[in-house]
């Protein structure tokens, strides 16, 4: 199977790309998704795929590493647990509604490659980030969209 790539966002004053950079074996589980789509996506995503980092919430927001999935989707334990912020007493232990990745860092970027400077890139104006009103916390990208995004990130300053 071919390599997919993804967009992960993730709010860094909960939990920033440092901070997976300073997880044991710079990897953690990617919990807490509670938006079915992005469940989906979640699901469709195997060891070895890759994902950008994406810091929303930030100022300015944009994608500031890569990582890439360590582990393919399995039950999120945060739905079952009372009194989480993540809990959903729908999902039963059988058949668990929400599941989670795990994630490695594999990269910091030299520099944020801006949402604006994102969006401003040809190739880019149909990611889901991009689009007005989208929320989802996890997207696909294609191999067109993550080529053209690495070189633009690589570059010391914006285009």
């Amino acid at each position: 199977m071919a390599r997919q790539y993804w967009l992960l966002k993730a709010d860094p004053e909960v939990f920033s790309f440092d901070d997976l950079l300073a997880s044991p074996g710079r990897t953690t589980a990617w919990d807490g998704v509670r938006n079915y789509q992005a469940r989906n996506y979640l699901r469709a995503m195997a060891p070895g795929d890759q994902a950008f980092f994406y810091h929303s919430n930030a100022s300015p927001p944009g994608i500031v590493g890569l990582v890439e999935i360590a582990r393919g989707a399995y039950p999120d334990p945060t739905q079952f647990e009372r009194g989480h912020g993540h809990f959903d007493p729908r999902s039963k232990a059988e058949a668990p509604t929400w599941v989670m990745v795990d994630v490695r860092a594999l990269e910091a970027l030299p520099r944020t490659l801006a949402l604006a400077e994102l969006c401003g890139l040809e190739e880019c104006s149909s990611l889901a980030v991009c689009q007005r009103g989208n929320r989802l916390s996890v997207s696909p990208v294609s191999g067109a969209q993550w080529r053209v995004i690495r070189a633009c990130a690589k570059r010391k300053s914006p285009a």
